[in-house]
């Protein structure tokens, strides 16, 4: 599939938010110990998810929206659980990271980051159900980024 400007318009600010995510100019919160520390097992989880998610992803992996042409759809391991897995790590990582060093600037990131791939899955979307026909039944099994929770039966 042709890449577009939005693929490379999405890629772009998401460096730049990983470039920024580096650096901590403002001023610190403070937090109970025991919350730093629960973010950072977030962070920890996070970073497990990202991993395995590319490691099953393969040769599938693409830092951009649009599928590779002859890329193949996942939808087991991570992705039994969510769609979009290594966003999934990210947002967990990036998020439970900023707790744990009480940052301003980085939770501020998180937060973009977060929204950034949401959007960035809207239009990932459009295109992965133009190359897979099977595609749209996986996305009303399976949630975005955190896995469904199933209600107890009655």
């Amino acid at each position: 599939m042709t890449k577009s400007w939005k693929d490379y318009l999405f890629v772009s600010i998401q460096f730049l938010l990983f470039g920024l995510y580096a650096f901590d100019f403002l001023p610190h919160f403070e937090l109970p110990q025991i919350i730093k520390y629960i973010g950072l097992i977030v962070s920890i989880t996070g970073f497990i998810i990202l991993a395995l998610s590319v490691l099953q992803l393969n040769k599938n992996l693409t830092v951009f929206p649009t599928p590779k042409s002859d890329s193949e759809l996942i939808t087991f391991g991570m992705y039994k659980f969510s769609r979009h897995p290594i966003y999934t790590g990210l947002i967990l990582f990036t998020f439970g990271y900023a707790f744990y060093k009480v940052s301003w600037l980085k939770l501020v990131i998180s937060l973009s980051l977060f929204l950034l791939f949401y959007f960035k899955t809207n239009y990932e979307e459009q295109q992965l159900l133009q190359k897979f026909t099977d595609y749209k039944e996986y996305k009303k099994k399976i949630n975005r980024f955190f896995p469904k929770i199933k209600k107890p039966q009655e």
